[in-house]
């Protein structure tokens, strides 16, 4: 590999750590922010909420600039909105900064790894998917690693603050390091085939994808984001207790992201989906349904949750004609988020109403519809192509 190129795959790596950790600390410190800011459940629940809209926002306006400029700019204009963000939380205690931070900070890590995993295959032509798997793999030590760590740490404001302030220094290291890194011309000058939305909706695939992927944020995120809060409040552990369950689903999630991506080729993309998802479906929904028993359960589900997301984003590929995948599936993902944001503008409201032993069904059921609408999907509507695979 040459010299740039590894300089590259080196920067990609830490980014993408960094990016695994901003997803998670949200989730790790919802805890800590609804006691210091004497936090209800609704109110905890718009901290997720707007960080959902943050990703929409991110993903239908950021995903156009990445198309339309060159990439290196790109990817300093996200870092430095980022590092913004994590500045943002660093100097300042207050709920209100702490919801408008949301906003950017999650949004622009999503544009990041998702800028990061459509650059991938383009910069390293000789082996694009070892290393997009590699830095799926990366990604989830920076998730699980900073779960189990920081939160045992995590019960005050203070170790928040701290922990953004890393985050802080790093991202700048990142951008200096970006100053002096070349990329290809071939990726600095790409552009991509336009088609219109309205093509992409009136695809008899649209609709289904946008419902499957939907339930399935619902039923990942909703783990990531309330599972130490449900473990603390409704199952009685320690918070540091709780955390260590959440990483040891993400540790699952980053193992199964090596283990389980040769099957894909092997088997198939939807022959491996459908024995994957009933897979994940047959533990996550009795581990969640069961309490403090089967807990064990979901977190040996993250094993096989690791490769439903990127098979899903792979899977637009068969129902999309070549030159408008992009498009399709930033539309379908984009569309699909807001299954998240109305997920998490009710959820808290749920527990406040229902309590958290109730309103924590909505994971399953997500989970159950996730799998229902696949197998229906899968009878309803024909790929426009089949895998070499499955044509055998």
């Amino acid at each position: 590999m040459k010299k740039n190129n590894l300089f590259l795959l080196l920067s990609f790596s830490v980014l993408m750590i960094l990016t695994g950790i901003s997803d998670s600390l949200r989730g790790v410190f919802l805890p800590t922010f609804q006691t210091h800011f004497a936090l209800s459940s609704t109110q905890s629940s718009m901290i997720i909420m707007v960080s959902y809209i943050g990703n929409l926002i991110f993903l239908l306006i950021g995903g156009k600039l990445v198309d339309k400029y060159q990439k290196k700019p790109v990817i300093l204009c996200i870092l430095g909105i980022w590092s913004a963000a994590f500045l943002l939380y660093t100097v300042t205690d207050n709920y209100w900064c702490l919801l408008f931070g949301m906003i950017f900070s999650m949004g622009a890590s999503t544009l990041l790894s998702t800028t990061l995993n459509i650059l991938t295959p383009v910069v390293f032509l000789s082996s694009p998917g070892l290393i997009v798997n590699l830095l799926g793999f990366i990604q989830g030590i920076g998730t699980s690693g900073s779960q189990n760590m920081i939160g045992r740490f995590a019960e005050n404001i203070s170790a928040w603050h701290i922990s953004n302030g890393v985050m802080l220094a790093v991202t700048l290291l990142m951008i200096a390091a970006f100053l002096f890194i070349r990329f290809p011309e071939r990726v600095q000058t790409a552009r991509v085939v336009r088609t219109s939305y309205r093509e992409t909706f009136r695809n008899p695939a649209f609709p289904f994808l946008v419902i499957i992927f939907g339930f399935y944020f619902i039923a990942e995120h909703g783990i990531m984001n309330w599972m130490t809060t449900y473990a603390t409040q409704e199952l009685g552990m320690s918070l540091s207790d709780g955390s260590m369950y959440l990483s040891f689903f993400f540790l699952g999630y980053t193992i199964g992201r090596l283990v389980l991506s040769p099957l894909v080729d092997r088997l198939g993309i939807f022959r491996c989906f459908g024995i994957i998802s009933t897979l994940a479906a047959a533990l996550y929904i009795p581990g969640i349904l069961f309490g403090r028993s089967t807990i064990l359960l979901v977190c040996i589900s993250g094993f096989f949750f690791s490769i439903l997301y990127p098979t899903l984003v792979l899977m637009v590929n068969y129902y999309y004609p070549a030159g408008t995948i992009a498009t399709a599936a930033g539309a379908v993902i984009s569309t699909a988020t807001l299954f998240d944001i109305v997920f998490n503008l009710f959820f808290g409201t749920l527990i406040d109403v229902a309590g958290f032993h109730n309103a924590i069904y909505v994971l399953p059921i997500s989970m159950g519809a996730f799998w229902l609408f696949y197998l229906i999907f899968r009878k309803a509507v024909k790929p426009i192509r089949e895998t070499v695979t499955e044509k055998k």
